[in-house]
């Protein structure tokens, strides 16, 4: 892969996380960290850059959904995808005006995860 992307799984079940970071591992992507709630995923975000957080809606300790403004103002750069079973238009709407670049619904296939990096990278190629 030509460029190093840098991703953020962000989500409470530990199966949800490992199964989108093998997905993410199977398309050519390497440099992939897990957070499973919002104080991990904040200082996860103090610590380095990313260019894609994929956030789960709900978290033990926060709403997903709050927390866009403060991954945004840490990192302005960042691509923040919400993650959610909670797939209403109200939810995707309140997601996307919060400043959500993307929205994906679980369950997710790695065709949907693949649509979604081609989104952001168009030039490259996930396979």
């Amino acid at each position: 892969m030509d460029e190093d992307i840098a991703i953020l799984i962000v989500d409470d079940v530990g199966t949800v996380r490992s199964f989108l970071h093998q997905t993410l591992m199977h398309l050519g992507i390497e440099n992939v960290d897990e957070a499973a709630n919002a104080a991990q995923c904040m200082s996860a975000c103090a610590n380095k850059e990313y260019d894609i957080i994929f956030l789960d809606i709900e978290l033990p300790d926060g709403d997903g959904k709050d927390m866009i403004a403060d991954i945004n103002s840490q990192l302005p750069e960042a691509n923040v995808v919400m993650v959610s079973a909670h797939s209403t238009i109200d939810n995707v709407k309140d997601a996307i005006d919060k400043g959500a670049k993307g929205f994906v619904v679980k369950p997710f296939s790695p065709k949907k995860i693949a649509a979604m990096l081609k989104k952001f990278y168009p030039n490259m190629e996930f396979v």
